[in-house]
Formats: structure tokens, C-alpha cells, sequence
């Protein structure tokens, strides 16, 4: 009896109000000229600042502040839902850009776990965004240093639930804990206790009326006024993508260091061929590490602890601590490359001005040997 009553009052659970973010995060150069983008785009734009808690600082801020640009389009359908034609496109200096498909989420609780499911990278809005993302691309390319667009895409669905009805005698988010699991994974198949503890440990509230559950896949969010902590949220993952960037771009740049120096030096070396090696290298240097600090200081977490602990929960989530130790350690072998590198090339050099000097003293001693002047 009491089983039938518990999953009749599942059953019965709705959504009055809420909205599903998909988002997806591409890299499309190593920097944006935003004020330029500002002055070529001329879809409905305006510079994102996030609002911030009551009695909060006034220290929490992007830095410059991304563009965002508001895009009309075909509604796509995802399951039992589809997007809203408006598309929400971010763009950040340090050549990241968002594009943000909007579901409206109104009906029975378990088209929760439909819609997870249903967003698992799903294909067709991968499509989609990539095209939006070309497009873009093409309008603001004199606004791009160094255009291209990667492959790599990191995708998020944040779940935003305002209301629902009946209201519960505990939060819905410590009474259905198995369920936002199974949201929060997008998974259907029953979890075990362990896997349902991990998908819902990084939560989050700041009133007894708001909670944000976060995870790798997703993030259940409930309360009003929300959209501080999903701005942050998309900012964590767009971190994450930059991370994975740089990365990459670090191996590719120790396995070219790694080849440089393994390879035999020449016995007559060409003038400024070790120059050339050596600034390549501290070029990629230079640029990791540029790209490093401007995507790790544009949020600024100064003042408003609550949405520093939101970001903290979900760099946790993402591993971004992890990435960042990586990175740091990358850079600072490449550096040690370069160290190796520059050492060498002015060895070489040494070598050379001596062996220079002994021909000239060979030269020297030897023009001694003979009469002048034919006599």
C-alpha cells in the first residue's frame, strides 16, 4: 500500500514553471575584438552583468564582460519538447563562444529525465550550433585574431524549475533524490545508492526556498532569480572547454620542443637556425600562458560568497583544479625546454666565435710564414 501511494505521488508531481538550457561551448580564435563584434553585429546585443544577492558585494563581475547577442530561428524539436526560436549567443574576448538553446519545462515531473536523456549529445543541436557558430564566425572575422574553429564542443543542460506542484512536505530535492540522479546523469537505467550520493553531493543553497544540484552532465537548479548562478555555471563550462584547449595545444608544443632538442645539431649551422627553434618555442609559451591567465581572471569571484561557492562546487565538478595543475605543470616544462634550448643555442654560438678565432690565429700565424712583397 505504501509503495502504490509513493509512486502515485511521483506520478502526480509537475512542473508549473521552469525552462532546460542547452548549451553549447565552441573555441573560434585566440582572441575577440568585442567592441569591433559590437559595432559589425547587428542582431539585439547587450553586455552581461550578473545580478547579485541581497547584501551581497558589488566586486563580482566579468572582465571585459562578454557579448551577448540574441539570435531569431526555427524551433527544434528534442523528445515531447521544443527549443524556443530565440537563441542566446555569448561571445568572450579570449575567442570562446555560447550558444544557448531554451526548452519551456511545464508538465509531469519524469519529462525531466526525457529531455536529460534525450540531450546526451544529441546530434541534431550539435549540428545546429556548429552551423550558428560558422555563421557567426563569418560575420565577425575581421573581429577574430587567428580565426578557427575547433572541433572539440563542450555541451551542458541546466534544468531551472521555478515552481511545482504539489508543494511537498520536505524540498523536492532531498525527497526525489533518486530521480534528480537519474536527471542529473541522464540515465534511465536505476542507479545504485553509491551513484545516486555522488550525482546529487555537490548541492548548493542559499534561502530554505532555492537549491542547485551539480553535476558533470547537468545541473538541476530550483528558486527564482536564478540566473546568476546558471551565468556561472555556463562560465565553468566554457572553462572547462579552454582548458581542454590549451591542453592539447601544450602536448602538441612539448612533443614540437621534445623534437627540437633531440634532433642532431648541424656541424655548420645556418645562422639563426637555433634562433628561429628557440622563439617558436617561447612564442607557444608565451601564448599558453596569455590564454591561461585571461580565461582563469575573467570572472572575477571578489565578493558575492555564495555564487564563489556555486563556482567552487562546480570547478569540482569539472575537474578544473585538475585541469589547471596540468596546465601549470605544461608550462612550466616548456619553459624548462626553452631554458634547454636557448643554453644550447648559445653554446653553439660560443663555439663557433671560437673556432672563428682559432682560424683567424691559424690565418694569422700562417700569413707570418711568407715574404711580403714577392722579395
Amino acid at each position: 500500500m505504501t509503495s502504490s501511494m509513493h509512486t502515485s505521488s511521483v506520478t502526480s508531481l509537475t512542473i508549473n514553471k521552469g525552462t532546460c538550457y542547452a548549451v553549447f561551448a565552441y573555441d573560434i580564435g585566440w582572441s575577440i575584438d568585442l567592441e569591433d563584434v559590437n559595432r559589425r553585429i547587428t542582431a539585439d546585443r547587450e553586455r552581461s552583468r550578473l545580478r547579485h544577492k541581497t547584501r551581497s558585494p558589488q566586486y563580482f563581475e566579468y572582465r571585459p564582460a562578454p557579448l551577448r547577442l540574441m539570435q531569431e530561428g526555427g524551433s527544434l524539436s528534442v523528445g515531447s519538447y521544443r527549443s524556443s526560436p530565440t537563441v542566446e549567443v555569448m561571445v568572450y574576448d579570449f575567442g570562446a563562444v555560447t550558444i544557448t538553446y531554451r526548452f519551456t519545462l511545464d508538465g509531469p515531473f519524469e519529462g525531466l529525465l526525457e529531455l536529460s536523456e534525450s540531450l546526451y549529445e544529441n546530434e541534431p543541436l550539435l549540428t545546429e550550433s556548429r552551423k550558428r557558430v560558422e555563421q557567426l564566425v563569418e560575420a565577425i572575422h575581421p573581429s577574430i585574431e587567428r580565426p578557427k574553429i575547433a572541433k572539440e564542443v563542450e555541451d551542458y543542460i541546466i534544468f531551472s524549475i521555478e515552481s511545482y506542484s504539489p508543494e511537498q512536505s520536505l524540498p523536492l530535492w532531498t525527497s526525489r533524490e533518486t530521480e534528480l540522479a537519474q536527471v542529473l546523469r541522464g540515465e534511465r537505467t536505476p542507479l545504485a545508492d553509491q551513484e545516486i550520493q555522488d550525482a546529487t553531493s555537490c548541492r548548493i543553497s542559499y534561502g530554505i526556498g532555492d537549491a542547485a544540484l551539480i553535476d558533470w552532465h547537468s545541473t538541476v537548479i530550483f528558486g527564482n532569480e536564478m540566473d546568476d548562478v546558471r551565468a556561472v555555471l555556463e562560465f565553468a563550462n566554457v572553462e572547462l572547454l579552454e582548458m581542454r584547449m590549451l591542453d592539447e595545444q601544450l602536448d602538441t608544443a612539448l612533443n614540437e620542443g621534445y623534437a627540437t632538442l633531440a634532433r642532431k645539431p648541424r656541424l655548420l649551422p645556418l645562422p639563426g637556425l637555433h634562433d628561429k627553434d628557440t622563439t617558436h618555442i617561447a612564442q607557444l609559451q608565451v601564448d599558453g600562458a596569455l590564454l591561461f591567465e585571461r580565461v582563469t581572471n575573467t570572472l572575477k569571484l571578489l565578493g558575492d560568497q555564495y555564487l564563489a561557492r556555486v563556482y567552487r562546487l562546480a570547478s569540482q565538478r569539472f575537474h578544473l583544479e585538475a585541469w589547471d595543475a596540468s596546465i601549470l605543470r605544461k608550462l612550466e616544462t616548456l619553459e624548462s625546454i626553452y631554458s634547454k634550448m636557448s643554453d644550447r643555442t648559445t653554446t653553439r654560438r660560443m663555439e663557433v666565435l671560437e673556432w672563428i678565432i682559432i682560424v683567424l690565429i691559424t690565418v694569422s700565424i700562417a700569413v707570418s710564414f711568407f715574404p711580403m712583397g714577392g722579395h
